[in-house]
């Protein structure tokens, strides 16, 4: 449901799922709160005004810079797909040589908000939109989430896997995050 506050119009949801309050601030300038069901609407929209100051920063700082990942098409999916598997294949070979580390099944998927992700049972998922970014960021991300086959966390032993192959990702983990890839 679309409400609005202060001016702000942002869409509650409401998730069997969720254990607690969730508010995202997307860079097209969606703003989602989701509640879980046993909530009421009215703590959720107190949760919003307290956390209004934070929301309008991040709409301001997202209105300066260029969109993280840019909105397509399914036919610009469609046709980039194949190209980044090839490209992606190719440098995931290469580093697990590196690592050692085995994965089971590679996707290419049209994912909106991530780069890529790794599912506990050792599936690997990337975002055709890789195909766009820079060769040193795309391997950033393909080693980032390989690491993740030996340690499924970001701690500081994670983050000492990601340095033997990538020694700059972070510099590489900020310009991408900020939207500058």
């Amino acid at each position: 449901m679309i409400k609005s506050e202060n001016n702000l119009q942002y869409i509650m949801r409401v998730s069997r799922q969720a254990r607690r309050l969730r508010l995202s601030v997307r860079q097209d300038g969606r703003v989602t709160l989701t509640r879980p069901l046993f909530m009421s609407q009215a703590s959720a929209e107190g949760f919003l005004r307290a956390k209004m100051p934070w929301v309008l920063n991040q709409l301001e700082r997202f209105k300066n810079q260029p969109l993280l990942i840019k909105p397509a098409t399914r036919r610009d999916y469609l046709k980039k797909r194949e190209a980044a598997r090839a490209i992606i294949a190719e440098r995931l070979e290469y580093f697990r040589q590196l690592y050692g580390f085995k994965y089971r099944r590679v996707a290419i998927r049209d994912q909106k908000t991530r780069w890529g992700s790794c599912s506990k049972e050792g599936n690997l998922n990337f975002s055709y939109r890789l195909l766009d970014l820079e060769p040193g960021d795309r391997d950033y991300i393909i080693v980032h989430e390989l690491c993740h086959l030996k340690e499924f966390n970001h701690s500081p032993r994670f983050w000492r896997l990601v340095a033997q192959a990538v020694p700059d990702y972070l510099e590489r983990r900020k310009r991408l995050r900020r939207g500058l890839a």
